[in-house]
């Protein structure tokens, strides 16, 4: 089968997903265009703050597309480039999709909240406490194990990381511009955008040359700026016009695609046990982001409920940005799926999955008259950049988990510390230095991936149990929800028994935990459930 009939077939899928299931959504969760929103009846000027439908998707997709999707299709493939591609398409709209919108909503409707919040109000206070130590915990994991692959990037490809501060002045001007000034949005994200991309070749030729240990330091006082300041300040506008970036590169990787005319290669279906372990679970944490993520809903309840102008927008930046990343999702396949069984194995050696990302999609633009090198170069760079934007987008999020979480259980004398933005940072960004420091994220990183789809299944427990509350149908999150269950716990429990058997104790331990907190939120659930059905039973025809 050709790549290009693959690419546009899914395409028109997600364009009629986008139209018809996700306006069904919407009916089904009641959205108002009329309806106020938390950035208005909230407003607070730093984290608070309405923004344009283009302005937020950017922000939104520059979070959640980080690696993910393009890591996890790559690996994906060994399984065969089918199960991959069924798993990303039919995942991504009736499952990751799903995930994204009904978390934003909620959130919305919970005063721009947590999920951990939606959960103490229909589930009760335990479940929330551990629902936020949980994504506490993972969000340092995130921040720890993404700042150390940026900082060995930029150390590697000095060009890179001074292109990358180039971008952080620009987005400054770029959020004064756009809320200080009565400039139309289309001529300040023109001249933005021209900048960001005359930022390449300028970073090439000014290189910054330093350690991989002197960029964390420098990237950990970045991430405390970007969770403290005003997010029109610098977080919102660099994601926006970082996002133009992955545009970019997704557009003229589809272009390319269009003149290379690629046949896919690799095997259909290679086989059901592979390098990674079982197909099921393993390609289903594998292929993570490009399908359902758990990091979505912490963005989407975290600082995008709390920027959306009005409700109708949740479609357009939830829904619709889940299937524009599983759209590049299928790209990473293809670009995969076109090598040869040999040269995916050599590439993946040389360099691991963006290695064998970035050939293919240099091979695709390099037909557009752009030198290969240059294109290949150019897809490494954008990668680097949305790495850098989920850093920073992790550390904001991990705050306001910890301020949730010791604003629940902390005494109220400490609380008002305990709570503050800045100590909040301090603190997280503290357990990310010891994390990076001990050498411990490379032996914890295997479990990440099913710790991120069982934070999904926890979302999605959530929404579920807060539609069933109020007597609302609840089928389109819960079946997705018991899903994910199956996937995760089963992939923790293989974790759990191979690390066991490698003396892994740590591992092992960590993985028992974390099955065991997803059976008590179910359980947890299940109560409330039970409890909400006696006292509205008189109430329900």
């Amino acid at each position: 089968m050709g790549g290009v009939y693959l690419i546009l077939g899914c395409a028109a899928l997600f364009a009629c997903a986008f139209v018809f299931y996700g306006g069904y959504l919407s009916r089904r969760f009641g959205i108002r265009p009329e309806a106020p929103t938390p950035a208005h009846s909230l407003r607070d000027g730093i984290d608070y703050v309405p923004a344009r439908r283009e302005v937020l998707l950017g922000h939104h997709f520059a979070s959640i597309a980080g690696a993910g999707p393009i890591v996890g299709p790559v690996l994906g493939a060994l399984f065969g480039w089918v199960p991959a591609l069924l798993w990303i398409v039919l995942g991504g709209i009736f499952i990751g999709a799903v995930h994204d919108f009904s978390a934003l909503v909620a959130s919305i409707r919970h005063q721009g909240r947590s999920i951990g919040e939606v959960i103490e109000q229909h589930v009760g206070r335990r479940g929330k406490i551990l629902f936020l130590a949980f994504s506490w915990s993972t969000l340092v994991l995130v921040v720890a194990v993404f700042a150390k692959i940026v900082a060995q990037t930029f150390a590697a490809n000095p060009g890179v990381a001074t292109t990358s501060i180039f971008f952080m002045p620009l987005a400054v001007a770029f959020g004064l511009c756009n809320y200080r000034t009565r400039l139309p949005l289309a001529a300040t994200t023109t001249v933005g955008v021209a900048l960001l991309f005359a930022a390449i070749p300028a970073g090439a030729l000014l290189p910054i040359q330093t350690s991989a240990d002197a960029w964390i330091a420098i990237l950990f006082l970045y991430c405390g700026l970007a969770s403290v300041l005003p997010v029109w300040i610098l977080l919102q506008p660099r994601d926006y016009l970082n996002s133009f970036l992955l545009y970019a590169l997704l557009v003229g990787g589809l272009v390319g695609l269009l003149f290379f005319k690629p046949s896919l290669h690799l095997a259909p279906f290679a086989s059901f046990h592979t390098e990674l372990g079982p197909l099921f679970p393993i390609l289903f944490v594998t292929v993570a982001c490009g399908a359902i993520s758990g990091f979505h809903s912490l963005v989407a309840s975290g600082t995008t409920a709390k920027q959306l102008n009005r409700e109708t927008d949740a479609r357009f930046v939830g829904f619709g940005a889940m299937l524009i990343e599983s759209l590049l999702a299928v790209l990473a396949l293809v670009a995969a799926a076109y090598l040869t069984p040999h040269q995916y194995q050599d590439l993946k050696a040389a360099g691991g999955p963006i290695h064998i990302f970035s050939h293919g999609i240099g091979s695709f633009i390099a037909t557009l008259g752009i030198p290969a090198a240059t294109a290949r170069n150019f897809a490494a760079l954008a990668v680097s950049a949305f790495a850098l934007t989920t850093l920073d987008t992790a550390t904001r999020l991990a705050r306001f988990a910890f301020q949730e979480l010791v604003g629940t259980g902390a005494p109220t004398k400490t609380r008002s510390f305990l709570t503050h933005r800045y100590t909040a940072t301090v603190l997280t960004l503290a357990a990310c230095v010891v994390l990076v420091t001990s050498g411990g994220t490379e032996r914890v990183w295997p479990l990440f991936g099913s710790a991120n789809q069982l934070l999904a299944a926890l979302a999605l427990l959530a929404v579920s149990v807060w539609l069933a509350r109020k007597a609302e149908r609840n089928f389109f999150v819960k079946y997705p929800m018991l899903f994910m269950y199956a996937v995760s716990l089963s992939a923790l429990g293989i974790q759990a028994w191979q690390n066991f058997r490698q003396g892994h104790m740590l591992l092992s331990g960590l993985a028992c935990v974390l099955f065991a907190l997803a059976l008590f939120l179910a359980w947890e659930a299940r109560k409330a459930l039970e409890k909400n059905q006696l006292t509205s039973l008189p109430e329900v025809p």
